[in-house]
Parts: structure tokens; sequence; C-alpha cells
């Protein structure tokens, strides 16, 4: 098994578990909260980044962070432990991607479609709420969008809805029309 095979394996399965256990407790949308506030610090701040990526901290080093963090956001007791588990089982430098296939399946739960848009250019609110709108006529009601904005895509669109992906940025197309050119 590789690496990455082996990672996501260890991901999905703890993620799922985490799914479970807050399932039962019925403290899902709480938790939810409180996992992109997590996700979100992981993005934001470098130091918890290495707090939990770099295997020279101590569990101990772990735990007491963690604590504070847990306090200062109010965490679930039931997320706490869980949290305190991965430091035990020196699995805490998965977190990010644990939350993030947590939020996932609390999403596929709930028979959310995830939809994702790229644009060259900021969009205004009405923009975003008109695709928003467009798409779920198209692919149901329960349409969870995200909006990004790339620079480098130049004009265009890139969409991605499930499994489907729609890109009609001058970017790609640019990139077509080289690669045609190198085959011929």
């Amino acid at each position: 098994m590789s690496n990455t095979s082996l990672s996501q394996t260890v991901n999905n399965s703890y993620s799922q578990a985490l799914y479970e256990l807050i399932s039962e407790e019925k403290a899902l949308d709480k938790v939810e909260q409180e996992a992109a506030a997590i996700i979100k610090l992981i993005s934001d701040s470098p130091e918890f980044l290495d707090l939990i990526k770099d295997p020279r901290n101590t569990q101990s080093e772990q735990n007491d962070s963690i604590s504070v963090i847990c306090e200062r956001y109010k965490i679930n007791k039931t997320f706490i432990k869980f949290l305190k588990f991965l430091i035990l089982k020196r699995r805490l430098f998965f977190l990010d991607k644990i939350l993030k296939d947590f939020l996932i399946i609390c999403s596929n739960k709930r028979g959310e479609i995830r939809a994702k848009i790229t644009a060259p250019k900021e969009l205004s609110k009405s923009e975003i709420e008109n695709i928003e709108n467009s798409l779920r006529d198209n692919f149901g009601s329960n349409l969870k969008l995200q909006f990004s904005y790339d620079p480098s895509l130049l004009g265009g669109l890139k969409l991605q809805v499930g499994s489907i992906m729609i890109d009609t940025s001058l970017k790609s197309k640019l990139q077509q029309i080289e690669n045609k050119m190198i085959e011929a």
C-alpha cells in the first residue's frame, strides 16, 4: 500500500469515526462550525501549523496547546477527546485533512452537492447568487457553492460540481492550443 493511499485510509477512517461519535451525540452542527474554525486556524496561523506538523513537538506541548485552543473556542467535549486521541496516536499532523474529510462526510450525509467556481476576477454577490441559482436549477436545490478568485485564468470560468469539471478559462484554451501546436 502506498503512502498516499495509507494516509487517505487513515484520514477517512478517523473522519468517519469523528462523524459517528458526534452524530450519536447529535452535535453535528456545532462541531462542523468548530472543525471549520480549526481548519481556518491551521491555514491562518503558521505557529499552529508548526505545532501539528513538526514531529519534534512533544505530546505534552500539543496537549497543552490544544487545551488552550479548545477552551478559547469552547469546543465540544467529545471533539476535544478526539483531538487528544489524535495526539496520543501521533496523528495530529493529519488534522487538516481529517477535518476537511469530516466536513465532506457531513455534507454528503445531508445530500448536499458541492460546487466550486473559479473566476479570473472578483464576482459580486449578485453574480455569485445568479450562478448558484442556475446551478440549483440544473443540479438540485441542495447545492453548496464555493467561490474562489484566480487571476491567472485570464478570462472565462472553471466550474466543478461533484466529479464534473467544466473549464472555459482562457488559460486552459491557450494551453490546449499550445499542446496542439507542439503535437503538430
